[in-house]
C-alpha cells in the first residue's frame, strides 16, 4: 500500500485527505516509481474542483498530482529503455497521482533524470515547463519578436520567460507587483496585472501566451498584431473565439529529455521556491490555489 493525498469527492479543499492506495505491478508499457518529489500545479486543484471533468477523468477517491520524479521500483512488460533503480521523471499514468509514496508512469511519458538535475527540478518539467515548451513550439517565434506572457510569475510562466529569451525573443511578463522581481530577474519587462492591462503596453506584441484567461486575455488581444498568435491554457475556448488556440501538449520522452538537458545546461531554471513534505501536501496545494506563489511549488516525498 502507498500513502497518498487526494480527494474523495469533487469540491473545495475540505474534500482533501490522506488515504492508502494499492499500487499494482505495472502493466504493459508502464513503470512503478517510488516518488521522491511531486510537482504542484493549478491543474491539481482544478481537477479536485471538478472543472476538468471533461478532459481529466478520475476514479474517486483520486490522488492529486500529475508530475513526479523518483526511482523505478518495477517495470512492466514491453518496456525496453528503463530498469529497476533508474532515476526518472514523468507524467503520471491515467488513474494515478503524484502526491504519494509510489505511483505509476507510462514509459512513453517518462525520461531519465540526468545526474546534474535535482529530483525537485526534474519533478517540475512534465507539466509546468512542458506546457511552456509546447507553447513556445506552437508559436515558433523568430528572434527579435515581442511576446506577452500573462501570468508570468508562476511555474509555467517562469519557464516560458526563459525559453522565449533563449530564442532571442523580447518578453513582457504580466504579473502582480509581488512577483515583479521574479519577472525582471529572468530578463523580462514586468507589466503589472489588473484592469486596464492594454493601456500599460506601449507597442503591439507579436504573440500572446496566456495562463489566466478572463479580462486579461481579452485586453491582451487588443495589443496582439495577429489573433492567430494568441495561445492560452487559461481559457483555450476564449482564445479560439479570438482567433487563437490552446496548447497541444506533447508528453513524450523526447520532449522531457530536451527539457532536462536545458536544465542541465543552465538555459532553464525551474525556480523551485517552496518545498513541503508530504505531510503538508494540503498546505502546498493551498499556496498554489491562492495564486500568490512565485515560481514552482513541490512536495518532497522520499
Amino acid at each position: 500500500m502507498s500513502t497518498a493525498y487526494g480527494f474523495r469527492e469533487y469540491g473545495g479543499p475540505e474534500t482533501q485527505q490522506f488515504f492508502d492506495v494499492a499500487v499494482p505491478f505495472p502493466g504493459p508499457g508502464q513503470l512503478q516509481v517510488a516518488v521522491h518529489v511531486a510537482g504542484v500545479n493549478p491543474a491539481d486543484w482544478k481537477v479536485r474542483a471538478g472543472t476538468r471533468k471533461d478532459t481529466v477523468p478520475v476514479t474517486l477517491p483520486a490522488v492529486l498530482g500529475r508530475e513526479v520524479a523518483g526511482v523505478v521500483t518495477a517495470v512492466g512488460p514491453r518496456v525496453a529503455d528503463f530498469a529497476v533503480g533508474d532515476a526518472v521523471f514523468g507524467a503520471t499514468a491515467t488513474g494515478y497521482g503524484g502526491y504519494a509514496d509510489h505511483t505509476m508512469l507510462n514509459a512513453s511519458s517518462t525520461a531519465h533524470k540526468p545526474g546534474s538535475v535535482s529530483f525537485a527540478d526534474a519533478a517540475t518539467l512534465p507539466v509546468a515547463a512542458g506546457t511552456a515548451y509546447d507553447a513556445m513550439s506552437t508559436l515558433n517565434l523568430p528572434a527579435g519578436s515581442r511576446l506577452l506572457v500573462i501570468g508570468a510569475g508562476g511555474g509555467v510562466g517562469v519557464a516560458a520567460l526563459q525559453l522565449a529569451a533563449a530564442r532571442g525573443v523580447t518578453v513582457l511578463g504580466v504579473a502582480s507587483r509581488s512577483k515583479r522581481d521574479v519577472v525582471e530577474s529572468l530578463g523580462a519587462q514586468w507589466v503589472e496585472s489588473g484592469a486596464g492591462l492594454a493601456t500599460r503596453i506601449s507597442e503591439p506584441v507579436d504573440a500572446v501566451f496566456d495562463l489566466v484567461g478572463g479580462d486579461a486575455l481579452a485586453d491582451a488581444a487588443r495589443v496582439a498584431r495577429a489573433p492567430a498568435a494568441i495561445v492560452s491554457v487559461g481559457d483555450p475556448l476564449a482564445a479560439r473565439d479570438l482567433g487563437g488556440s490552446g496548447v497541444e501538449r506533447r508528453r513524450t520522452t523526447a520532449v522531457f529529455a530536451e527539457l532536462a538537458a536545458l536544465v542541465a545546461s543552465g538555459v532553464l531554471d525551474p525556480r523551485v521556491t517552496h518545498r513541503f513534505p508530504l505531510a503538508q501536501a494540503g498546505e502546498a496545494l493551498a499556496l498554489v490555489e491562492s495564486g500568490h506563489a512565485a515560481g514552482k511549488v513541490v512536495i518532497e516525498v522520499g
